[in-house]
């Protein structure tokens, strides 16, 4: 076998387990096989490439320096895995992303500057690479921060016309740099670079916390589309494989998430709700709030048919997955039915409720997407809320004037009882007030969702 067979059996080997990987996640229970099925056709794929990739003839050189920067990547990388909480794993999504879409950009302008004079189709692909690649890092980076609330919210009308007035010109000045490679020269990928960097800074920026989950999708659809053009470039299967894959499924992952929201992408960009602003509409005048004691709610749960939990991102704030689970086991032991209500955006990244009951061990079939829980609400004796917020909101049905209203949202208060578990009235991501917290049929159960879950365990043991 001749080493260009090799090379290519490589590649084919590696696509084909990348297909492999992503249609095993998309189920919790074989997401884990999936991850490793895909490594594993990275890595045969890059020690192909490494081993059997010629040109003009001769061997890959600077072999040391190749190994040397993998090791590095890959014991950064696995630190950061390793490490990294819950809670902040969409940050580590948006970063990992962020490198990638660098990456690309990177590739795009070492090309250029290898090829400076080529075809007008090859002039396309490098600077299409350069544009996507740079506006997937810089927005990553931006998105970064504003999920570890390093970076507040920059809403403005006039940056919507800043941004036009950007894409405009970075789209003339790639027109003109492939029609009339002359016309800048050396300089257009500088200055395509620039433009692009900085409408992926000013593109996230005004974007509201709500909306975060819907942006980092579509972020790193921009990485795969990136990642595919480097593929053209370096007429490679696997790399154009992998780039198509992870730019169509956060491509459609995108969609779905807008219509969970029933907003438009378009919507969302301009949009612009979230992340600390006051809602204008909401509950109104004096209104009561009910509590209820551990107690109560110990006997209110050991006694219900059918409880259903509803997950947020407070619950991944406290770190409440493993004892909620233990609250769930508890409740099953008494006879109770038990199951979770799962949002599509709930939480700071898609899935990020599924991952983190995931990591608990709570069984997949508990999970129920909210058009599946939502008909069962008429019969459930009690919704128990920890750390969710906006999307149990009843606004979004019943106020025209709230932010989220047509949003589609968990129908909680169709249940017999809602307990809400939650630290304070603080506003939830999107920065409005929650109705439900004053609806007849909710009480709140204040304090920090571990802590009182462990306590409520501990009261369900002595009943």
């Amino acid at each position: 076998m001749t080493p260009d067979f090799l090379l290519q059996l490589s590649y084919l080997v590696g696509s084909v387990t990348f297909i492999i990987g992503l249609k095993q996640l998309s189920s919790p229970d074989s997401a884990r096989k999936g991850n490793l099925v895909a490594a594993f056709g990275m890595v045969l794929a890059i020690i192909g490439t490494v081993l059997f990739h010629t040109k003009d003839n001769q061997p890959i050189g600077n072999i040391p320096w190749i190994i040397a920067a993998m090791g590095i990547g890959t014991v950064i990388g696995w630190l950061m895995a390793m490490r990294v909480k819950m809670t902040a794993m969409p940050q580590m999504v948006s970063f990992f992303n962020g490198m990638g879409g660098a990456c690309a950009a990177i590739i795009s302008i070492i090309e250029f500057h290898s090829h400076p004079h080529g075809s007008s189709g090859y002039l396309l692909t490098v600077f299409l690479g350069l544009i996507i690649g740079s506006v997937s890092f810089s927005g990553s980076v931006i998105a970064y921060g504003k999920l570890d609330e390093k970076i507040k919210d920059l809403s403005a009308k006039y940056l919507t016309y800043i941004n036009l007035g950007l894409l405009i010109a970075t789209l003339a000045v790639l027109v003109i740099a492939v029609a009339s490679p002359e016309t800048f020269g050396h300089n257009a990928v500088w200055i395509l670079l620039v433009l692009s960097s900085l409408y992926g800074v000013l593109f996230v920026m005004p974007i509201g916390g709500a909306d975060m989950p819907v942006v980092i999708s579509l972020l790193n659809s921009f990485t795969g589309m990136a990642a595919a053009f480097g593929g053209f470039l370096y007429d490679n299967p696997v790399m154009l494989t992998g780039g198509i894959l992870v730019g169509s499924a956060g491509t459609i992952l995108t969609i779905l998430m807008c219509n969970a929201m029933n907003r438009s992408l378009l919507n969302v960009i301009i949009g612009s709700f979230g992340g600390g602003g006051t809602s204008s509409s909401g509950a109104k005048g004096e209104q009561v709030v009910k509590e209820i004691s551990l107690t109560d709610t110990a006997i209110l749960c050991a006694y219900a048919g059918k409880v259903t939990i509803v997950p947020g991102y407070g619950l991944a704030v406290a770190q409440a997955q493993h004892i909620c689970h233990e609250l769930e086991k508890k409740l099953e032991d008494k006879g109770v039915e038990v199951n979770y209500a799962i949002h599509p955006v709930a939480g700071r990244m898609p899935g990020h409720m599924n991952v983190l009951l995931a990591e608990a061990d709570v069984p997949y079939p508990k999970l129920v997407e909210m058009e599946d829980i939502n008909p069962q609400m008429n019969s459930t004796d009690v919704v128990i809320i920890v750390g969710a917020n906006d999307v149990v909101n009843p606004a979004a049905e019943n106020d025209p004037g709230s932010p989220i209203y047509g949003m589609p949202v968990l129908k909680v208060w169709e249940a017999k009882n809602v307990i809400v578990l939650k630290r304070s009235m603080r506003a939830g991501y999107a920065g409005i007030e929650n109705e439900l917290f004053f609806h007849p049929k909710t009480k709140m159960l204040f304090g920090d969702a571990k802590d009182m879950l462990g306590k409520l365990v501990g009261e369900l043991k002595e009943l």
